[in-house]
């Protein structure tokens, strides 16, 4: 695999993010689940190693990497602990691209370089109470006012809104009593009119920062939009294809960690004078965990190499995303069955991979929506 899409630069990226995961993140990893802590020091140090701007180009500050670089770091951020992957991941996916791929020179001035070396968190508002799987029934409603937006409405489970310094969202937009479809502006989250719910109390990825938030009568200047009017839907919907890779190379990540964990105990642990990985029924589960790891990494590196080549990855990214954070679970919930009754306390970490999996198979588009992508590129080229 390390030919097929790799560079030596991707290489060294791989060895660096696990050196430093290892090192850093493995240590405290159960404390910061634990307490629902922040990564705060983790992120620093991230912007440091130039992590949280590794796609944003050199001229923003940032490492100005592809795509399989990406989706390698968050594969071994995973690996040692979710909570830190997808912080990096959604600051730099959603709280990022939105600005660099649709922004004006303005905005990408603006946000970009401290977006690239972490000083700033990125986040991004598109969920709703209504409006979840069914993103186009978006109710928040910005209306124009002269050369001002006034926004009411709401969006839930927010990540890193809390510690994100700018925001980009999705809204209706009205303009002379006409609505003119969904738009994508971007904000700090310092603006008047936007209140912060209190972080959310999550069964997994208990770390990371999720929010609700309200926008009150906001009022925020027309040159807080990307791109124009009624193009918002296209935006977060290209917004959302990467990010799909991203949670797919976060699945990867979830499933090695737990699977890398039961590999070692199975070895560890002797029943009727042998270790347990000598009898077939715990060896069968670790290849079958083995085979879907890399069938997934395959997946999600080759949707990465398609975006880095400019293609089309719509149908790759949500084949990806679904068989990666489906592996996840089952790779989760067997490494727990390895442990046994072990499996189930929280001394070890694979109670924590379990937890941090389900989510997965939620975020980002659930694997129903997944399907019904797939299906609909599948079929939509077939001539009846």
């Amino acid at each position: 695999m390390d030919n097929l899409f790799f560079s030596d630069e991707h290489i060294m990226i791989r060895d660096m993010v696990r050196e430093f995961a290892d090192s850093e993140i493995t240590p405290v990893a159960q404390e910061l689940d634990e307490l629902g802590k922040f990564p705060r020091k983790l992120v620093d140090k991230m912007g440091e190693l130039g992590l949280m701007g590794i796609m944003i180009p050199e001229e923003y500050g940032g490492a100005g990497l592809d795509m399989v670089a990406f989706a390698t770091a968050i594969m071994e951020l995973g690996r040692a602990d979710a909570s830190v992957a997808i912080t990096m991941a959604a600051h730099s996916s959603l709280g990022s691209l939105p600005i660099l791929m649709f922004g004006s020179d303005e905005q990408k001035n603006t946000y970009l370089p401290k977006l690239a070396t972490g000083e700033m968190l990125g986040a991004f508002g598109l969920t709703e109470p209504d409006a979840g799987s069914d993103a186009g029934a978006t109710k928040t409603k910005a209306v124009r006012d002269g050369d001002e937006y006034i926004v009411n409405g709401g969006k839930i489970f927010i990540t890193n809104v809390g510690e994100a310094g700018v925001l980009s969202f999705t809204s209706l937009v009205v303009e002379n009593g006409k609505n003119l479809g969904i738009a994508a502006f971007t904000i700090p989250t310092d603006t008047p009119g936007l209140e912060i719910g209190p972080k959310e109390k999550k069964m997994g990825w208990r770390a990371s920062d999720t929010r609700q938030l309200f926008f009150k009568d906001m009022c925020i200047p027309t040159s807080s939009i990307l791109g124009t009017p009624g193009d918002g839907f296209k935006t977060f919907m290209k917004t959302l294809t990467s990010g799909r890779v991203s949670i797919g190379a976060l699945s990867v990540g979830t499933a090695v960690g737990a699977y890398e964990r039961a590999l070692a105990y199975s070895a560890e642990r002797v029943a009727f004078g042998k270790p347990i990985n000598k009898f077939q029924s715990v060896g069968f589960k670790l290849a079958d965990m083995a085979t879907k790891i890399e069938a997934s990494k395959l997946l999600v590196f080759h949707a990465a190499w398609m975006k880095d080549q400019g293609l089309d990855i719509t149908k790759e990214a949500a084949m990806a995303k679904l068989f990666a954070s489906e592996t996840a679970m089952e790779v989760t919930t067997e490494a727990i069955q390895v442990h046994g009754g072990y499996g189930y306390v929280r001394e070890y970490d694979v109670e924590r991979f379990f937890r941090d999996a389900k989510i997965l198979e939620i975020g980002e588009g659930t694997s129903e929506i997944q399907r019904l992508i797939i299906s609909r590129e599948i079929l939509k080229d077939i001539q009846i």
